[in-house]
């Protein structure tokens, strides 16, 4: 509990921050979120909606994809926190869960507030077990390398 209450306390504000920039016109449901690189360098995201609900991009997303566009790498973002102004903290949607598998470190940690004391955090192996991971895809790819 002690590195949950660090994460919120390192990253909430950048989250805070991101959620406040928020393009939710169609939920009202604001989203910020924010993951920490390699370097230590912070990364913020906020959800973007869209009229056409199935290509919203997620704050989670929005986040990861800053990094890495920014320069990370995979497997060199250690912490992701998300922000949800209100009383309940929300879990990730499964979309959002695959891209932090993918590519989040192995020993990352995913935490989820609010403006209350509710914390919510998962392990990667915790947020998406038995992932479909891109050495899955390059089996099925090879059959003669997975023998």
């Amino acid at each position: 509990m002690k590195q949950v209450l660090k994460i919120v306390q390192k990253l909430k504000p950048q989250a805070m921050h991101a959620a406040a920039n928020s393009y939710s016109p169609y939920s009202g449901f604001q989203v910020g979120a924010a993951v920490c690189g390699r370097e230590g360098t912070v990364y913020g995201g906020c959800n973007v909606e869209n009229a056409s609900l199935g290509i919203t991009q997620c704050a989670e997303r929005c986040a990861i994809s800053t990094a890495i566009s920014c320069g990370e790498k995979r497997g060199t973002l250690a912490e992701l926190l998300i922000y949800t102004p209100g009383s309940k903290a929300h879990a990730p949607c499964g979309a959002c869960r695959q891209v932090m598998h993918e590519l989040m470190a192995e020993d990352s940690v995913v935490v989820s507030c609010c403006d209350t004391d509710d914390v919510m955090a998962w392990t990667r192996s915790e947020y998406l077990p038995d992932a479909f991971t891109p050495e899955s895809l390059l089996d099925e790819m090879n059959p003669a390398k997975s023998s």
